[in-house]
């Protein structure tokens, strides 16, 4: 399986990261554990969660995801081969957030008990605190990074000014930088990071792995009108994406994918590994089936026809 550096980090990764959004949601733990042996044994290696994962859920406090992936660790002794990334910021069920010294250090210990491990490859802010100083925050990590309870820190859904303006709070007072950057981005969310967000992550050789690259499952093909809603949590989100714009991408997708005897989302996953800033897209998959549609992207090849096809489809018209 051939490996892409994940920017300055020092980790290398396989094209496709595991997404874990839905362990303890959508995904029980006997099913986690069967994509999760299916991931690793096909040669992928990273896999992405979050402390806050799964909050939303009725009775959820967070933890959740990451402590199906611990579990995971420690009944097939796995850990060494796996690149493990979590994020930290967003409001857990306690309604502690944010990316204080203090809420940072209670964290990770969360993280690693959950995890059932000693360190976090990839730990991100996963989102901008603007009420902490910059100076603050990359401290807190420099110490994680030196106990050696981290090996790299990312950020994701920072603003391209937010994102700069870290960078070089890092450089000033000699603190680590960041080193990956998750954004939303895929064939129909593409405005955030295009421009730029992509810029800065060009500039500075960040690593980048994209969340919703699917656009919540959207491009996968499932959502064809509005009676389609019902066919999953998020339904009511993918049939809102039907107007012009998206149907004219869904059409693109089944072309291409019609063309290469593959599914809309193996192509969706295709299309994401030929942007030139993108290391690896991150997508979550509520069965093996479906994960094998993941994979299957990942060695899908478009020919420039295809290529333009899609990019033209998806791009914003006055």
């Amino acid at each position: 399986m051939h490996r892409r550096p994940l920017g300055s980090t020092g980790l290398s990764i396989a094209p496709l990261v595991l997404g874990g959004n839905v362990f303890g949601w959508t995904v029980d733990e006997p099913t986690g554990f069967k994509i999760l042996d299916a991931f690793v044994d096909a040669g992928f290696n990273a896999i992405d969660t979050a402390d806050t994962y799964s909050t939303w859920v009725d009775g959820h406090v967070g933890g959740e995801s990451e402590s199906i992936i611990g579990r995971w660790i420690a009944t097939r002794g796995r850990r060494e081969e796996v690149v493990l990334a979590t994020k930290v910021g967003m409001e857990m069920g306690s309604g502690e957030q944010g990316l204080s010294p203090e809420h940072i250090a209670t964290s990770i210990e969360g993280s690693l008990r959950r995890l059932q491990t000693d360190r976090v490859d990839l730990y991100q802010s996963h989102t901008d605190d603007p009420n902490t100083p910059f100076v603050a925050t990359l401290g807190s990590y420099d110490r994680l990074l030196r106990a050696g309870k981290i090996r790299a820190i990312g950020a994701s859904n920072f603003s391209a000014e937010r994102l700069g303006a870290a960078l070089a709070a890092a450089r000033e007072h000699g603190l680590p930088a960041y080193q990956t950057l998750q954004p939303r981005y895929n064939l129909l969310d593409r405005g955030d990071y295009e421009g730029a967000v992509e810029d800065v992550c060009r500039r500075s050789g960040l690593g980048v792995i994209t969340y919703s690259s699917l656009a919540s499952g959207f491009l996968s093909g499932k959502y064809r009108s509005s009676a389609d809603a019902g066919k999953s949590p998020r339904g009511a989100r993918g049939t809102s994406r039907l107007d012009a714009r998206g149907r004219r991408i869904l059409a693109a997708l089944d072309e291409v994918a019609a063309g290469l005897d593959a599914s809309p989302a193996a192509v969706a996953i295709a299309w994401l590994l030929t942007r030139p800033t993108v290391t690896a897209p991150i997508a979550s998959a509520t069965s093996v089936g479906q994960l094998e549609e993941l994979i299957a992207g990942t060695t899908l090849r478009l020919d420039p026809s295809s290529l333009r096809l899609l990019t033209e489809s998806g791009r914003e018209r006055g």
